[in-house]
């Protein structure tokens, strides 16, 4: 494989890298928070509520993006809930939105729908408002030295603090759940169907010529949405876990909890 062929699948790469290790963390430290406030409240109420409120505008967002793309796309919609309840099985839904059946294709986009807006939020905040992209290119140029410097800066920003926790409130709950992604599969089937009867009629050099420069420009911005959620992922999981474990230590309790969107 020659470096320009390498060059247009590096957003493939990167989204690959970044991916694995943000669904990890995000579920990590969405049962270390809710430990957290279970160990200092004992009591489920008042945690499942306070958890709920730090989430509750990416979970609007989550669920506003469903209901909000099944009325353009003309698909019925019907209760819209943001309030939390445990399931059956143990784990806890934080909101929902009733949207009838309709064609996989449409049944597709309306699921991914948070994962889109959440994911131009988070990038607009990250760029524009934190600038974390050219804060790490500064990094890489000028090496890790800088570092301390950098954050300096950041933190110096006088909002700071409330992009990172839109940030982070947000690209915690932007990915669709196991009912979102029910049509996902027969699209995905059907794009590699197409994929390869267009290879098959000799239509490679076109794509690659046409639909790999653009498709890896996506597929870089995209890791770049999830870049910036695991670096705030990242900020916040070893104080959370600390905390959990010094509060088990004292209370002599363990807390053993699962969430679902």
């Amino acid at each position: 494989m020659t470096s320009l062929e390498l060059q247009n699948l590096d957003g493939l790469l990167w989204l690959l890298l970044l991916l694995a290790p943000f669904l990890l963390l995000q579920r990590r430290l969405h049962l270390e928070i809710q430990s957290v406030f279970l160990l200092i409240f004992r009591r489920s109420d008042v945690s499942l509520a306070l958890f709920s409120l730090l989430f509750f505008p990416g979970v609007f967002l989550h669920e506003a993006s469903h209901f909000l793309l099944a009325r353009l796309l003309g698909v019925r919609t019907g209760r819209f809930s943001l309030i939390p309840h445990p399931l059956e099985d143990g784990r806890l839904q934080l909101g929902y939105v009733e949207t009838a059946k309709a064609d996989f294709f449409r049944d597709a986009l309306i699921g991914v729908a948070p994962l889109v807006s959440g994911g131009l939020f988070v990038a607009y905040a990250g760029v524009s408002h934190l600038g974390l992209p050219a804060l790490w290119e500064s990094i890489l140029s000028r090496g890790s030295q800088t570092l301390p410097v950098a954050i300096r800066m950041l933190l110096d920003r006088s909002d700071f603090w409330l992009w990172f926790y839109l940030i982070l409130a947000v690209s915690s709950t932007m990915m669709p759940s196991r009912s979102d992604r029910r049509a996902w599969l027969p699209v995905a089937l059907a794009a590699v169907f197409l994929l390869v009867l267009g290879l098959l009629a000799g239509a490679g050099p076109w794509l690659v010529e046409h639909v790999a420069v653009p498709l890896n420009t996506a597929l870089r911005a995209v890791a770049l949405v999830f870049a910036i959620s695991l670096g705030v992922h990242c900020a916040l999981i070893l104080p959370f876990f600390f905390l959990a474990r010094i509060l088990e230590r004292a209370t002599g309790f363990r807390v053993t909890l699962s969430i679902l969107l």
